[in-house]
């Protein structure tokens, strides 16, 4: 069965490891059938700031109140062109990737910007006018996959469990939990490239193969366990004392 996937990439250099991926990804998804929707964000001069300029019509000229202007733009369909065509292209997607270099230990400022301005209030948060009932694997994406493509330019033990700077899976929960499977999302275990300032031809062929293969298993791979907000593991949204009784932190909101 053919789906539709929307690829969103952050990188200003044409010849990056982060177009190489983003163009073998358009074309084996298309070579599978798939529809391919794109938003090239540099490409595109996507404006990262999120201010005053995205909300034309004003609730309160005096004070500006994100959460407040962000609702009422978007439920009374005032919200700026770009951001309406993102939203469309999320709506109509099955899937949703990623592809990005490791900045900072995040994601690019234009990507973040993307999030920032795309997940308004109603849409990605504050769903049906509920508040916070529906988020943690509800909300309007719920049923989506999501799957980041990281260019990490240290080598991988860096990242291990171990490593100095943090296990990548961590350094990137408020990414995958937080942006992704907090509107409903399901989140893919991340596809990660490192050292990617020293890898031979060689070696880029290899991880391209690789790529390649996983996005064959796109729709039938399993995401990260995430416990939902209203799957009975949390009361007043904390964990339950009998759930993950021996963990704390990021690894007690996975459930494996």
């Amino acid at each position: 069965m053919t789906k539709t996937v929307l690829i969103v990439y952050a990188h200003p250099e044409p010849t990056s490891l982060t177009r190489q991926f983003v163009i073998e990804t358009i074309a084996t998804l298309e070579q599978q059938g798939h529809t391919v929707l794109q938003s090239d964000l540099y490409g595109m001069n996507w404006k990262a700031t999120f201010d005053q300029h995205d909300f034309p019509d004003r609730v309160d000229n005096d004070r500006l109140s994100f959460v407040q202007e962000s609702g009422h733009a978007y439920s009374s369909g005032q919200q700026t062109r770009d951001v309406i065509a993102e939203q469309q292209k999320l709506l109509a997607a099955d899937a949703v990737i990623f592809h990005f270099p490791l900045w900072w230990f995040g994601m690019p400022a234009i990507l973040k910007g993307w999030v920032d301005r795309v997940f308004a209030y109603g849409f990605a948060y504050g769903y049906k006018g509920q508040g916070n009932r529906y988020r943690y694997g509800e909300g309007m994406l719920k049923g989506k996959r999501a799957l980041l493509s990281v260019m990490a330019g240290g080598p991988a033990e860096e990242y291990s469990a171990r490593g100095i700077n943090g296990p990548l899976e961590e350094l990137l929960f408020p990414i995958t939990h937080g942006m992704l499977f907090f509107p409903g999302m399901d989140a893919l275990p991340t596809h990660a490239v490192y050292g990617t300032g020293q890898l031979s031809k060689t070696i880029v062929e290899k991880e391209i193969a690789a790529w390649q293969r996983r996005l064959k298993h796109l729709f039938d791979e399993k995401p990260i366990p995430f416990r939902h907000q209203n799957g009975g593991d949390y009361q007043q949204n904390i964990l339950a004392k009998h759930i993950a009784a021996d963990k704390e932190g990021i690894t007690a909101h996975i459930d494996n």
